[in-house]
């Protein structure tokens, strides 16, 4: 019942959202507005909550100013978006009074909570009979609306059109929404025998001008024309023409049924019905259908393979056991999860221009690869204005290592169970980890005891990869849902030592010197090696519960994800390594060794993960042999992959990068559209505090900030930003989002390079930014600590308190430079690599120097005192040797604030940096000689180095005119006054 007497006296505000897709505008939300009088319906898309003031404001407007009237009183719930501090004073300038619901009290805004479910229905019923992907939404929503607003309401008996505008509406004009359509194109006059129309998809309807909304099918980009031409009975969507790889539609929410024995895997009640693609085993690679290396099933898309058979996890022979969980499914459908596709990032349909066939090079015959798209049909290059493989390139390495990226980069792991059951592989593997579990003794099945509380599980999956590259297996793991345990009940102690990121550089870099053998091993079920001292229930796994079945699974091992697994296990293998001769270190209780006469082994344990080095190649078999009698252990060989690090050998030394891990990222964050950066901060940044453009859900943002923090292991390049970053975690905004990603995405494949002739000496740089942080006016202390020339060690830390003078903030990043150098010396020792000379630690700050080396207290150091004599008592000691350096040499200047990009790049070449994956663009030439062909990185002195490392568009001349950097077989310019074009010259024989 209306209860208002004039227009826009009374208005009814709600959002809904977020949505999981965002539309064609990038929206996540939308802002309903409801007017009481005439039921006048008015919608904005938004990205973030925070744009409510801005479309609130600009409504209040519109009113005033079209219709000569004021809104009086605004009905709203308890969001905090309708009660910002800034619409609050709006309220209070415009006499507007705001009525907001009581709690859980939704009916008191029924009008547009009523609402939200009408334009709901109809912009489903638009998109489902235009069989639209569902990033469309926006602009069905959009239609929807325009579309109510020109229907009679209950309420009224008259068209919300009629009583604002006082006229009726004209329907001659409406079309069928998401048909075909061809617009006039207004740029045909370029060419005189080109095509005069474009083929698009009717979007609706244009809001300020006189026209039709079309998204062109070929351009991606939505327009308004006037000029068009319908084929109302043709939906371009509706038969699969334009479902390529370029538009992997979005299905809508299916139940998966736990038990395919119930029913296939895709029943017809539950059959997705929004487009799939026609042929994704020709777009995705292998097929489905294939036993041994199907296609993982892909978040990109929503095929399910075509159920030929029982679909249970317990038919064929290795089922017919009695064991007790590998009956059927249960009947009754699990939770019903969203098939989620990152359609933020996913292009638009486009219509193939060219039926040519293009094929892949022939060296590239034996594998398979999608790291670079070569096709029209699978790459993305075309689609988007910076696209990443503009700066990613694998042409120079061996083919055997460059299948091996394509296998990391090919298939994609399933997230959630859902996703798995559709492929026979994956429960397979289910079905071979719950066999082996049993057989083990991990679990009992017994009814629930009385008082007790169970805990839940999930399944996790894996690809694992032989040595040679190849596909070893598909490997689900059954993983204990932790969080749900009880603290003094189900688990007490749960510390668990792991290797540290620094133990793990400085081995790597002894080794790669000293020519040790690296291996890597993994331990089969590791954590259910573990004893359980506490009584812990848990559910039947996901998949095996049989109908009627209220059995639990009485623990009797540890198993993965309990928060005292990694601690049972820790305690039984370090047993075991002490049986046969190794020792703890104190350094890093995660580090093992073994020494006996000449043969030196050591052992670095992450978890599950083992990495060796070893001098003896002969005694490394011993080790494996007797950890295979111990705990089942797969032998992966030499070192290739190890936690998210992808480790290159070249000849002079080795390469650790994580290519893979910076690709992941930046295609969950889609900034396919972004420009790369070449440095990841400006020089004065203004990276606040604010209160504008608030991200609505800071959890993505908080998601990404973790990410990159363990991007850092690799990447010190990136370590200022992230630390920077990190400050906003509570509070983010668009703008801190944007910040690193640009610049990652200009080199994903950068890492560090550890050569293999060196001195193995420590040498420290110490630096700090006093007063850096605007809000606070705290210092910031970074440090580079390197061995031999291998960056081992680096850190960005704000200071604790507020320094009083720049020699007080350099001398307490001297002091946390100092505490990390006399570790790093400890640790050395026990790896066999003692520091006999003084570690030269550089500080270009002459006060702290000075307070370093002489007793010098008075006022101004008294309260670092405790700080003064620590660093003192080492440079007295003989461990540390404070040296005086120009700032242009201060190589942990990039640690501790922004610089400009020739800065920044100058210090990345000093730091060795590199990035064996670089694409150089047009302009950039080369020897084409496999003579010369030489590592831009080795001369420092070239000027060019570090702008090809960071692909370049510009030739740079090479200043190492003296040098065998000119050869005569390289391509010269006389143009260029016999400065030579630089090229990568990234040798063919990185593995």
């Amino acid at each position: 019942m209306i209860k208002t007497t004039t227009r826009f006296e009374l208005i009814q505000v709600d959002i809904w959202g977020g949505y999981k897709i965002a539309s064609l505008s990038g929206a996540h939300y939308f802002l309903t507005i409801v007017d009481d009088f005439t039921r006048g319906v008015w919608v904005y898309l938004l990205r973030y909550k925070s744009e409510v003031k801005r479309y609130l404001l600009q409504f209040c407007n519109m009113v005033r100013s079209q219709f000569n009237c004021t809104v009086k009183r605004i009905q709203a719930d308890n969001g905090y978006e309708f009660q910002t501090t800034g619409l609050v004073d709006f309220y209070e300038q415009e006499g507007i009074v705001l009525q907001t619901s009581c709690t859980d009290t939704p009916q008191q805004n029924g009008v547009v909570e009523r609402k939200h479910r009408h334009i709901q229905d109809t912009a489903r019923a638009l998109r489902f009979q235009a069989s639209l992907p569902i990033r469309f939404w926006g602009e069905c929503i959009l239609t929807a609306v325009y579309l109510i607003n020109r229907l009679p309401t209950k309420a009224t008996g008259k068209t919300p059109f009629e009583l604002i505008f006082g006229r009726t509406a004209t329907y001659r004009h409406l079309r069928v929404f998401g048909c075909l359509v061809y617009y006039k194109d207004t740029h045909a006059h370029l060419d005189k025998f080109g095509e005069r129309g474009c083929a698009g998809l009717f979007l609706g309807y244009a809001a300020s001008q006189k026209g039709y909304r079309i998204y062109d099918l070929t351009s991606r980009r939505l327009i308004t024309s006037r000029d068009v031409k319908f084929q109302e009975d043709i939906f371009p969507f509706q038969d699969g023409t334009h479902k390529t790889l370029h538009w992997i539609p979005h299905p809508p929410i299916a139940a998966v049924p736990e038990s395919p024995d119930s029913s296939p895997l895709t029943s017809p009640e539950h059959s997705p019905t929004g487009p799939e693609p026609s042929s994704p085993d020709a777009s995705f690679g292998p097929s489905s259908s294939n036993p041994t290396q199907p296609k993982s099933p892909s978040p990109h898309t929503s095929s399910v393979p075509a159920n030929t058979g029982p679909t249970q996890l317990d038919n064929g022979p290795e089922s017919s056991s009695s064991s007790p969980l590998s009956g059927p499914y249960a009947s009754s459908p699990g939770p019903h999860a969203e098939t989620t596709c990152p359609s933020a990032d996913s292009p638009a349909p486009v219509v193939r221009r060219s039926d040519r066939v293009r094929h892949r090079p022939k060296y590239l015959a034996d594998y398979d690869t999608n790291l670079a798209p070569h096709s029209g049909q699978g790459s993305t290059t075309n689609l988007v204005r910076y696209p990443l493989a503009s700066h990613v390139n694998y042409t120079h390495f061996k083919p055997v290592y460059r299948a091996f990226l394509a296998a990391q980069t090919h298939y994609d792991e399933p997230r959630f169970f859902y996703q798995a059951v559709r492929e026979q592989v994956w429960r397979d593997s289910m079905t071979r980890e719950i066999r082996a579990l049993e057989e083990n003794g991990t679990w009992s099945l017994v009814f629930l005891p009385p008082g007790k509380r169970t805990i839940a599980a999930k399944w996790v999956y894996k690809i694992k990869f032989y040595l040679d590259e190849t596909i070893e297996r598909f490997k689900a793991r059954l993983v204990a849902k932790g969080y749900t345990q009880i603290e003094g009940q189900d688990f007490h102690d749960t510390f668990a030592p792991v290797a540290k990121h620094v133990t793990i550089r400085c081995l790597i870099a002894i080794a790669v010197n000293r020519g040790w053998h690296l291996h890597k091993l993994d331990v089969n079920n590791a954590f259910l090696h573990g004893d359980l001292d506490e009584e812990i229930c848990m559910e039947i796994p996901p998949g095996f519960r049989k109908p009627g079945d209220t059995r639990v699974c009485r623990l009797h091992k540890s198993l993965y994800g309990q928060r005292q697994a990694s601690r049972q296990w820790y305690q039984k293998f370090t047993t075991s390594l002490c049986e046969f001769g190794f020792r703890s270190s104190p350094a890093d209780a995660a580090l093992f060794i073994y020494q006996r006469g000449s043969t030196f082994v050591t052992a670095l344990i992450y978890v599950d993960d083992v990495i060796l080095a070893v001098n003896d190649l002969d005694f490394i078999s011993q080790v494996k042999q007797f950890l295979d009698k111990k705990f089942s252990i797969k032998d992966l060989g030499i070192l290739r992959y190890f936690l998210g690090i992808e480790v290159a050998r070249t000849f002079d030394g080795v390469v650790l990068n994580q290519r893979k891990y910076t690709l992941d990222i930046l295609e969950d964050a889609s900034v396919e559209a972004s420009r790369p950066s070449s440095f990841p901060i400006e020089q004065n940044h203004q990276l606040t505090r604010t209160t504008d453009d608030l991200l609505a859900d800071p959890s993505p943002y908080r998601r990404l900030v973790g990410r990159l923090l363990y991007l850092t292991v690799t990447r010190p390049d990136i370590n200022f930003v992230v630390n920077i970053l990190s400050r906003f975690v509570h509070a983010p905004s668009t703008v801190h989002w944007d910040a690193a990603l640009r610049y990652l995405k200009s080199a994903p494949g950068q890492g560090l390079f550890f050569p293999k002739n060196s001195n193995l000496q420590l040498t420290a740089y110490c630096d700090a930014d006093w007063g850096g942080c605007q809000r606070t006016r705290r210092s910031t202390t970074g440090f580079f600590i390197s061995l031999g020339g291998a960056p081992i060690s680096w850190s960005t830390k704000q200071q604790q308190v507020v320094a009083r003078s720049s020699a007080e903030a350099e001398y307490r990043a001297m002091a946390s430079t100092v505490s990390e150098v006399v570790w790093l010396r400890w640790l050395l020792a026990e790896l066999g690599v003692p520091q006999t000379a003084s570690t030269p630690l550089h500080c270009d700050n002459q006060a702290a120097l000075h307070i370093s080396n002489n007793p010098v207290f008075h006022e101004r150091t008294k309260h670092v005192e405790m700080d003064c004599h620590f660093v003192r008592e080492r440079v007295m000691s003989g461990d540390i040797l404070p040296v005086k350096i120009h700032t242009d040499q201060q190589l942990a200047d990039i640690f501790t604030k922004g610089l400009g990009s020739d800065r920044f790049h100058s210090l990345l070449s000093k730091l060795h940096i590199r990035d064996l994956h670089v694409s150089v663009c047009g302009g950039v030439l080369g020897c084409t000689d496999p003579a010369h062909v030489r590592d831009a990185h080795a001369h420092e002195n070239c000027a060019a180095a570090a702008h090809v490392a960071h692909a370049t568009h510009v030739a740079v001349p090479c200043q190492d005119m003296d040098s065998s950097c000119i050869r005569t077989h390289c391509t010269l310019d006389a143009s260029d006054n016999g400065y030579k074009y630089v090229t990568t010259a990234i040798r063919r024989n990185y593995q």
